[in-house]
């Protein structure tokens, strides 16, 4: 076991990344453990993907974000968070999953697939990527079913169904419709959803309404067969041809993981319990930052408006140190 740290961060996205980046400015000793690649969620985005957030909004600690869009893309934010954490010479472990951590009276024990470590505070910054919400209908455990959408080239001259009309769901409908697939949006609400991207709104509603991309509101899949799927619509139950699913249906974060660290969740949403003011948990000296804080309303926190809880929980742990 290493020597006791100030501070170890689960998670390298964005907010751990900012989270590191306040513990070096104030000489605090840290380490970041991440189970992936440096900012995990963001490496397994759509190949393609635009942020919803300009540059200088997906700025940490103030190091500036420059690039050739007002938008950036997938790529560009990759090899911005890559300088930012070789150029500030960041401790962090990649591909070193956290297997548990257990609390005592001299810190916390965490134990990693690879060493283990006492640390006085945990910050959890694990987002919510790594869990979809399941269909739990039969047949989602079929190759064909994939709840993550990378690019379009596999789909050509498929019949592609998408489930959810989210900005993930649309983007993957639009770019698969122009890369030459044939799709079907399968959506449970009345409409495309208001939180999807002003300018690209538009266009999906546009394609729906000439025909080009099919779409049944107000329903959902029944049933996955090899060449087909069963739909519940407003008309009734209808079978369609069928060769790829792609089920865009949100994510969560690892509530279980949170319980095992002794968190408690409300019965609701299953939003954590934490001190805004601090970030700290109701666990003494474990502290939540960025997506996690949210429960199942993962769409409230992001990158723009979470950096601040890196430093919201550095100044806490300073304060209770000093």
């Amino acid at each position: 076991m290493q020597n006791k740290l100030d501070v170890l961060i689960i998670g390298a996205g964005p907010i751990g990344i900012a989270c590191a980046l306040a513990c070096k400015k104030n000489n605090l000793e840290y380490v970041v453990l991440e189970k992936g690649a440096l900012t995990n969620s963001l490496f397994h985005y759509p190949l393609n993907m635009n942020f919803f957030s300009t540059s200088e909004k997906l700025e940490l600690d103030g190091i500036p974000f420059i690039c050739t869009n007002p938008k950036p893309n997938r790529d560009e934010a990759l090899e911005y968070y890559r300088r930012v954490v070789t150029s500030n010479n960041l401790n962090i472990n990649l591909y070193e999953g956290v297997v548990s951590t257990k609390k005592s009276q001299d810190g916390f024990l965490v134990i990693s697939e690879k060493s283990s470590y006492l640390a006085a505070h945990v910050i959890v910054a694990t987002g919510f990527y790594d869990i979809p919400k399941l269909l739990n209908i039969p047949g989602e455990n079929l190759p064909k079913v994939s709840h993550y959408y990378k690019e379009a080239h596999p789909y050509l001259l498929q019949d592609v169904a998408i489930v959810g009309a989210s900005n993930s769901s649309v983007d993957a409908a639009l770019e698969i419709y122009r890369k030459g697939g044939n799709v079907t949006m399968i959506v449970r609400g009345p409409a495309i959803g208001d939180r999807v991207k002003y300018w690209v709104k538009p266009d999906i509603e546009n394609r729906i309404e000439e025909g080009s991309i099919k779409a049944y509101f107000s329903s959902e899949i029944l049933k996955i067969e090899d060449s087909t799927i069963t739909i519940r619509t407003l008309e009734g139950e209808q079978k369609i041809d069928n060769d790829f699913v792609v089920a865009l249906t949100g994510y969560v974060p690892n509530f279980k993981f949170l319980q095992q660290l002794g968190v408690t969740l409300s019965d609701d949403k299953l939003i954590p319990s934490y001190n805004e003011k601090t970030m700290e948990s109701n666990v003494e000296n474990l502290f939540l930052a960025g997506v996690v804080c949210g429960g199942t309303e993962t769409h409230k926190w992001f990158i723009e408006n979470s950096r601040v809880h890196a430093n919201l929980i550095i100044n806490a742990i300073i304060n209770k140190d000093t």
